[in-house]
């Protein structure tokens, strides 16, 4: 295991343990000779990581990195950072998944500019804190500028309102978050406090006195949030962490392949709710609406104008999670595409997605940046009273400068270079969908708007089969669920085979909401964000999809068609 610790290098000579060597590294060194050895040292491993040919993934197996990465007790002597970094090249560089191939399609994770990892080094060396100016001079007046023009680029109001707005320390028009997860909890957090306001003397809100007397003061039985099924699961977490339960964050059904939230069903919901209500006696709040903005599963969009005027109906708040989409509204017709996005009363979106930053990074944005004032708190030893700290907004404490990273490729790219990005991502997605199309083997099973398509490997045997039987789907409904079982199968096992072979990535999941609704269906799902993946890329994935599912559906034909269900047998 030593072999594989260190591949055959030897760490050099132990180092002196003393304070006067320790100080050494707390202290840039007054040349920049040393500095620049390390720093020169270190960019050539994470070059040669990309220029490394081979798989998107290494060879070596779980249980190996299990292995190497089992020392119970922290390192007792100090060690050189050359033999740190030696080691670090060895067991965690070399073993790292290559995110930015070209023939990595299958989650949102992408290449990145190289300048971002300039700007990570510049975010880490001055360690700028934000929870608090004292810690973040500079950088908080950026993270105020980016989140103007990201709030802009959404609710598009006034020149004014920015002018008025983007440096007023009193307010916030949005809050950076460590991730997507944070933003959505960030705008649920305010719903909540909106939903339960103080109430002149009587009650002092739900922030400080907890939501059971919350409930109790204005009368209602529970609070609850509606979103769609393709919600994304920090939305529940959510209603864990704010104490109104996940099962309160309803998920109402979708509309097959174009995964938009089923309006019809949503107001069912709102019926049967106000039913129970009525025979308990105590009303629901209505605390949220949610529409989405770029499905996680599937890249679609919601009605979102439809959902501004029914969360105004039930008195709710109304966020959209554009945690995928958001960065869209820079693209040629990503406004139209959008549209009724600004009727939010909050919005989140994730840099690390479309606007292509490193992990991670979210935005909270409100629509009336008086909203804040719902989410306000104050320490006496840091972001006091009448302080400009923008951490008296967030949820969380101590933040990084992530915000450099964004604000700066808005410079470098501009939006005209990210304009050119989402065109290329169009491009490629519409390739996609052609050759799933015109390709016997596969079926393609939701209509993308944002860049991720759903398809399976179907053998020919099998398509012509469903095809026959969807023609009277009621009739032949436990023959269509079989056959489904059978693809669903393959599908897993075409997943595994892709893994193995390692040319190639997209991911898998399983939805209910394809044209064989409500049958559980296994997808294999691709993204087509990456700036380097070119058109004939994507026609060598898919060639090699074809190849292994047809080796893998001849395989299952010699070995198992006596097991086939008997609603099939006999029709091959």
């Amino acid at each position: 295991m030593e072999s594989l610790k260190l591949v055959g290098t030897e760490k050099s000579k132990r180092i002196e343990n003393s304070l006067e060597h320790l100080k050494k590294l707390f202290i840039m060194p007054d040349s920049s000779d040393k500095f620049m050895e390390f720093g020169v040292h270190l960019l050539d491993l994470i070059h040669d990581f990309f220029q490394k040919q081979g798989g998107i993934h290494s060879s070596i197996s779980i249980e190996e990195l299990r292995k190497i990465f089992s020392e119970i007790d922290i390192p007792e002597r100090p060690e050189l950072i050359r033999d740190v970094l030696d080691e670090i090249k060895h067991n965690v560089i070399n073993h790292s998944v290559k995110v930015s191939n070209p023939y990595y399609i299958g989650h949102m994770t992408s290449a990145i500019p190289y300048f971002m990892i300039l700007l990570e080094m510049i975010a880490v060396s001055l360690n700028q804190n934000q929870v608090k100016i004292e810690t973040a001079k500079a950088s908080s007046f950026v993270e105020r500028e980016f989140l103007s023009w990201i709030h802009r680029l959404v609710y598009q109001k006034h020149e004014e309102f920015y002018t008025r707005n983007i440096q007023n320390h009193r307010i916030s028009m949005g809050v950076i978050t460590s991730d997507g997860t944070l933003a959505n909890l960030t705008a649920l957090n305010l719903a909540l406090a909106k939903a339960f306001p103080q109430d002149g003397k009587r009650f002092s809100g739900v922030r400080k006195e907890g939501l059971v007397q919350a409930l109790q003061h204005y009368g209602y039985r529970q609070a609850v949030v509606l979103v769609s099924t393709r919600g994304h699961y920090s939305l529940r977490k959510a209603g864990t962490l704010l104490g109104i339960g996940s099962k309160a964050v309803i998920g109402i059904p979708v509309h097959p392949c174009s995964n938009q939230i089923n309006i019809n069903k949503l107001w069912e919901t709102v019926n049967k709710i106000r039913q129970k209500d009525k025979a308990v006696g105590m009303p629901t709040k209505f605390m949220a609406v949610v529409g989405i903005a770029g499905t996680t599963e599937t890249g679609n969009i919601d009605d979102l104008e439809e959902l501004a005027r029914i969360a105004r109906k039930l008195g709710a708040h109304y966020h959209v999670d554009a945690a995928w989409g958001g960065g869209a509204l820079l693209m040629d017709g990503g406004k139209a595409m959008l549209r009724g996005i600004a009727k939010a009363d909050s919005v989140t979106l994730d840099a690390h997605k479309l606007l292509y930053a490193p992990n991670s990074m979210g935005v909270c944005l409100f629509k009336e940046p008086h909203d804040s004032k719902f989410l306000h708190h104050t320490s006496n030893y840091i972001i006091r009273k009448g302080s400009v700290d923008q951490g008296r907004f967030t949820l969380e404490g101590s933040r990084p400068f992530a915000c450099l990273k964004p604000w700066a490729a808005m410079k470098i790219l501009g939006s005209n270079g990210y304009r050119s990005v989402f065109e290329h991502a169009r491009n490629l997605q519409n390739t996609f969908i052609q050759l799933v199309k015109e390709d016997p083997h596969l079926e393609l099973l939701n209509d993308p708007e944002l860049f991720i398509i759903n398809y399976r490997f179907v053998p020919l045997e099998l398509a012509r089969l469903l095809d026959r039987l969807m023609q009277k789907p009621k009739r032949n409904a436990a023959a269509i669920t079989d056959v489904n079982k059978i693809i669903n199968k393959l599908n897993i096992e075409l997943h595994k085979t892709i893994r193995k072979h390692d040319m190639s990535f997209v991911s898998r999941t399983i939805l209910e909401s394809t044209g064989y609704a409500p049958r559980r269906i296994v997808v294999l799902r691709a993204i087509t964000v990456n700036p380097l993946t070119e058109t004939y890329m994507l026609e060598q994935i898919l060639s090699d999809h074809r190849e292994m599912g047809v080796e893998l559906w001849n395989q299952f034909k010699a070995g198992r068609k006596h097991t086939l269900p008997r609603s099939i047998q006999g029709a091959f």
